[in-house]
């Protein structure tokens, strides 16, 4: 498993953010089942960074918590039946890891929403992790129904790391 981590953002979190991240990637694609070792990259951003990527990305000029970009699209969210076929440029020709994508986290509102929530900043950046990695693997909550599906999935994920509300 490769995750390429980058620190971007001025603010310190002052928690072992790099350990969190790396747990909760795991521990997603092994929930999810993904046969496959992959690749994830995470940038850890400030508001201002994160607002530019939003509204040149998704037309949201604005602010969020967590961008997600996944590599691959999925007929099923972790139907991963198909992917050497379909997706055989998303494998790094160097590891054979498959490139799941990408995702952008905002350190400002990582200690924003802990405050906000009455949690701390590691559950909060453990549940954006999770968030992220559920849209990477082909879940969205546009609808009430996949909104519930993924809000149990986070919960099931963070829980088996002992991270509770």
């Amino acid at each position: 498993m490769t995750i390429n981590m980058d620190y971007e953002a001025e603010r310190d979190l002052s928690i072992p953010w790099e350990d969190i991240i790396r747990e909760i990637v795991e521990a997603s694609l092994d929930y999810e089942g993904c046969p496959y070792e992959a690749e994830v990259n995470v940038v850890l951003t400030g508001d201002e960074q994160i607002r530019e990527i939003n509204r040149r990305f998704r037309d949201m000029d604005r602010p969020t918590d967590v961008l997600s970009f996944p590599a691959l699209e999925y007929d099923r969210p972790s139907d991963f039946e198909h992917v050497e076929e379909a997706y055989a440029d998303c494998f790094n020709p160097e590891t054979g890891e498959l490139m799941l994508g990408d995702m952008m986290i905002s350190v400002d509102r990582v200690i924003r929403q802990a405050e906000e929530y009455g949690h701390t900043r590691e559950r909060e950046l453990a549940f954006l992790t999770a968030h992220s990695m559920l849209h990477l693997c082909g879940y969205d909550h546009m609808e009430e129904e996949e909104r519930l599906v993924m809000e149990r999935k986070q919960e099931e994920i963070l829980e088996s790391r002992g991270y509770f509300r």
